[in-house]
């Protein structure tokens, strides 16, 4: 059965973005994102919410930039083709290779995985991940460890009042003090 994973880089105070909006801090160097690229290429689909989709929507177009670097183009290659579900009550319309959820995000998740196909099911933002961790769909969380304190803005993890048991599956340091933590959901 395909995993669901939660992956975002976050501070070491656990946020997502900081208190200002600002997630600057989490710009990978190219250590990190050859990382972000590798782990993209073991996705099957890539389920956002409205705030992380319009974000990645640079994306779309980002290849008639002339002044992108190969990293980047490859990063390209691998996020616009990934098939992506997007969760929004407010949007009517989305680009490239997404759609809209048609269902709750159970129901959705349920029907990815019981489609044939191969690679992971992403979550990504921390609205719908925290749904998610609710409902008990998440297999896996894979946390980029940023070395900075943000004092406050979005968590990572939801404050959704329950223990959840993990097992450590990887950690790795990078050479910009950034350490990735894998852990799985112990069932």
């Amino acid at each position: 059965m395909r995993r669901v994973t939660y992956a975002m880089g976050v501070s070491l105070d656990g946020y997502i973005v900081g208190p200002d909006g600002d997630f600057d801090w989490t710009e990978p160097d190219e250590e990190v994102f050859r990382f972000w690229i590798d782990q993209t290429r073991e996705l099957g689909v890539h389920l956002l919410g409205r705030r992380l989709y319009e974000t990645m929507l640079y994306w779309e177009t980002a290849d008639q930039d002339p002044s992108l670097d190969a990293a980047s183009l490859e990063w390209i290659e691998v996020w616009n083709p990934l098939p992506k579900v997007v969760f929004s009550s407010t949007l009517s319309a989305v680009q490239g290779n997404a759609r809209l959820a048609s269902g709750g995000l159970a129901e959705e998740i349920e029907r990815l995985r019981a489609e044939p196909g191969d690679g992971d099911i992403a979550i990504g933002g921390a609205t719908l991940a925290a749904e998610a961790a609710a409902l008990g769909l998440i297999d896996e969380y894979r946390v980029m460890v940023h070395p900075v304190l943000v004092g406050g803005g979005i968590p990572f993890f939801p404050q959704e009042g329950r223990r959840v048991g993990l097992e450590l599956v990887e950690t790795r340091t990078f050479g910009s003090k950034v350490v990735h933590l894998r852990y799985r959901v112990a069932r």
